[in-house]
């Protein structure tokens, strides 16, 4: 098999080194890729949301299927296109992909269909959200922008201040564009954060292995949101009671109500949830692979990846089995300096081999460039060094043990990823 995978992040690189364990598959492009990727994939320089171009190759060069992995291209119906074009694709189509690309879509199908989430409310007028909020009262106050925003769109305001700033900035200043023209507030619930993923083919529901995702820039939780600076898999919080609970009253209900709309959901669901003392509750869902997830839970992956990803397409997941590794897997994001704000580019990257790897560990690349035979900096989050281990410790000690080979100018990473 020949496979296209749309992206050019830590997450694809991810899914191409499991692509590269099947024997079934043959050769893999990725679009557009990165200097990390270049070394297991051969790049293709097309933009993810180019879906004419995505089309025009994938029918030239006789892709078997395409992986569609980031929310942009999947919210804009590339998956439709190519469908449409007769090729196989992973992802789900643009009707199914709005659980993502409008939160206030989400947490309307929630009260809906009684899928339990965080009380909110929905506003197009600023004006209106501020009397809201100064009425209500209560803080932390969580506001959420309705369409993509790279993962930046949802602020905790502290006070009715700081909650002024973040209304004004999302719908009058519009630093995330058009996706500010609507907000939601929700209240501020508390409890451990879980990252499910998990295989649907719009029928049946295999969820992935648990993982935690640390989303602050800094130790202990302090400093800005970002994309995610590190992640653990299984998530210790996530007891097969609490997994038993969610598939009832979230997993399967989220897909059933997606068919009650019309909007059948084939792809991966990335279910982000809070374990809050009234019971598991939906924080966001996403239409894909989550990262830094994804580098900790697709190595734990014992099954062809590409026999689930068939699975899914053709509407047979139920009698595919899936298997997961017992061990623990633990990913360190090494970013650069300055990083979720300004950061320079084009640093040289020391302690990596030829194929962009480190002894002991796998390097996902996730924002690299290759030119000459060396490794440069491209982006805010650059690597995420990943390890396996027998326990959740040995795991973390691994990572760590590699992250301190490797070295370019102005990295910083979190030192208690885990803790």
């Amino acid at each position: 098999m020949k496979i296209l995978v749309i992206g050019g992040g830590g997450r694809e690189h991810a899914i191409i080194r499991k692509l590269k364990e099947s024997p079934r598959v043959t050769e893999i492009c990725c679009a557009p890729g990165n200097g990390g990727i270049s070394r297991d994939a051969v790049c293709v320089d097309i933009p993810v949301t180019d879906i004419d171009g995505i089309v025009t190759f994938s029918r030239n060069k006789k892709m078997d299927m395409v992986f569609v992995a980031p929310d942009d291209p999947l919210a804009a119906g590339m998956v439709d296109a190519l469908e449409e074009a007769g090729i196989r694709a992973f992802g789900p189509r643009s009707n199914a992909a709005m659980i993502e690309s409008s939160k206030v879509f989400s947490k309307d199908l929630m009260k809906r269909y009684h899928i339990p989430t965080a009380n909110y409310e929905v506003f197009s007028d600023s004006g209106k959200a501020l009397e809201y909020i100064q009425k209500n009262g209560q803080y932390p106050i969580v506001i959420k922008a309705d369409g993509l925003a790279l993962g930046k769109g949802v602020i905790i305001a502290a006070d009715y201040r700081e909650a002024e700033d973040a209304v004004k900035s999302i719908m009058e200043d519009k630093v995330f564009g058009a996706s500010g023209n609507q907000i939601v507030i929700e209240e501020f619930i508390t409890g451990p954060e879980v990252s499910v993923l998990a295989f649907t083919d719009g029928k049946c529901v295999k969820p992935m292995a648990s993982s935690k995702d640390h989303k602050r820039a800094l130790d202990n939780d302090k400093g800005l949101n970002t994309g995610g600076m590190g992640t653990i898999s299984p998530n210790p919080y996530y007891t097969e009671e609490t997994a038993g609970l969610c598939m009832d009253t979230i997993f399967l209900p989220t897909i059933k109500a997606m068919n009650a709309e019309e909007r059948t959901f084939k792809g991966c669901l990335y279910f982000g949830l809070m374990l809050t003392k009234d019971g598991p509750k939906v924080i966001e869902y996403n239409c894909r692979f989550g990262d830094p997830e994804t580098q900790v839970v697709l190595p734990r992956l014992k099954t062809d990846l590409v026999d689930i990803l068939d699975a899914v397409i053709d509407g047979r997941l139920e009698d595919q089995p899936i298997e997961w590794s017992g061990e623990a897997c633990a990913c360190v994001v090494m970013a650069s300096g300055g990083y979720p704000g300004k950061y320079a580019k084009g640093m040289e990257i020391t302690g990596l081999d030829e194929n962009g790897q480190v002894a002991g560990a796998t390097v996902y690349h996730a924002g690299t460039s290759y030119k000459d035979g060396k490794f440069y900096t491209s982006g805010g989050r650059v690597l995420g060094v990943t390890s396996l281990g027998k326990s959740l410790e040995e795991a973390l000690g691994k990572a760590y043990a590699a992250v301190d080979k490797i070295h370019f100018e102005g990295a910083h990473f979190r030192h208690d990823i885990g803790k």
